[in-house]
């Protein structure tokens, strides 16, 4: 009686603030889906950014006086959005925008960008970087997960321009997939964190793109370390999130993994051990959206992030599971919730948020529930 009365009331909470949410943008979470509008709004902040070389904030590795130098030297594709792993995933928004929405007013200025940075020479430069030394570890696993998500969305686009970006971008996508295959083994241990470095998140675009493009050799390995880092995961403290400067959640973001390489039946077991009791007040603090107090912060700004991110497990993994199971509707209120409060800020004027959020924004209502 006592959990059925506390489901009620988180319930209630969170469909409260839902609704409050959805009275400042409602158009944004009705459906949780991708408008041409919207579209055409998110393709306007790429293009703002992905040939916009400084502010910059380079991930790199001097070996010696000839290694200094400017961002569109040193990464010739990949030189905008104040970084390196931020112009990946803003090229893999213009993708996923053109192909969804061919006719998208933007269209012509988003071919001309591509055409521009995507051609094989400039990847060429960028795998030439890679292979010098001391950079090994360069943007691992998050650059490497959304590079991998930019081959995979190129790999599923039939068109003239879309192709010959493919064909060029692969190179690159199989020094990647090389780099997880050397990497992975080594790696005993899984990295928990909120942001760039989280294993989960890291594992499951590569997996994504292991599946869709048949490579079944890193497709195993994936599914084998996400079970031995995560398989026997109990009872996880998520009073503890969020942290100050997360925009990953660290518990869902595991759940949203192993929803991937588990079957429906054994993921179900194993999330209702991972998440016990999910109604209960001890799961508050990972149930309701983050709040962000200064958008100009570029630290603090990531929970914005984190509120997307959120929102987009929540709902692969609600669509995961029975619809009879209570967690199901507590999960997909959430993500209604989170993704109300982010998608308002998506574009708050400022570029420490504007040059990555609209990413995470596209992923969410561009991907569809399971």
């Amino acid at each position: 009686m006592l959990k059925r009365f506390a489901l009620a009331l988180l319930l209630i909470a969170v469909m409260g603030n839902t609704l409050k949410l959805r009275s400042q943008s409602p158009a944004a979470v009705a459906e949780l889906s991708l408008t041409q509008s919207q579209a055409s709004h998110f393709a306007s902040l790429a293009l703002k950014c992905i040939a916009k070389e400084y502010p910059n904030k380079p991930e790199h590795v001097m070996n010696d006086g000839r290694d200094v130098d400017n961002p569109k030297k040193l990464h010739p594709a990949f030189y905008g959005c104040f970084d390196w792993h931020s112009s990946v995933h803003g090229h893999w928004m213009l993708v996923r925008l053109l192909r969804t929405f061919p006719n998208l007013p933007e269209a012509a200025q988003i071919r001309e960008a591509l055409n521009a940075n995507l051609k094989a020479e400039n990847i060429a430069g960028e795998i030439a970087y890679l292979k010098q030394p001391n950079r090994q570890s360069f943007e691992r696993t998050y650059g490497w997960a959304w590079l991998l998500k930019l081959a995979e969305e190129l790999s599923l686009w039939n068109d003239t321009d879309g192709k010959e970006w493919s064909r060029n971008l692969q190179p690159l996508a199989n020094a990647m997939v090389s780099q997880y295959l050397a990497f992975l083994p080594k790696q005993t241990y899984p990295i928990r964190t909120g942001v760039h470095p989280n294993t989960a998140f890291g594992l499951a675009f590569a997996f994504d793109y292991a599946k869709t493009t048949g490579n079944e050799t890193l497709a195993t390995l994936i599914a084998e370390r996400s079970r031995t880092y995560f398989g026997k995961d109990v009872d996880y403290p998520g009073n503890w999130e969020p942290g100050g400067e997360d925009f990953f959640s660290p518990a869902l973001m595991e759940a949203d993994l192993m929803r991937r390489v588990m079957a429906p039946a054994e993921f179900r077991r194993w999330f209702h051990r991972f998440l016990p009791q999910l109604a209960t007040q001890r799961f508050k603090s990972l149930l309701q959206p983050a709040v962000v107090t200064d958008r100009t912060d570029p630290k603090l700004v990531h929970l914005d992030g984190l509120n997307l991110s959120r929102a987009w497990s929540m709902r692969s993994i609600a669509a995961t599971l029975p619809k009879t199971d209570p967690d199901r509707r507590i999960l997909t209120e959430s993500a209604r919730a989170h993704a109300a409060d982010a998608l308002a800020h998506v574009a708050s004027g400022d570029y420490a948020g504007e040059h990555w959020l609209a990413s995470f924004a596209v992923y969410l209502l561009s991907t569809p529930e399971l």
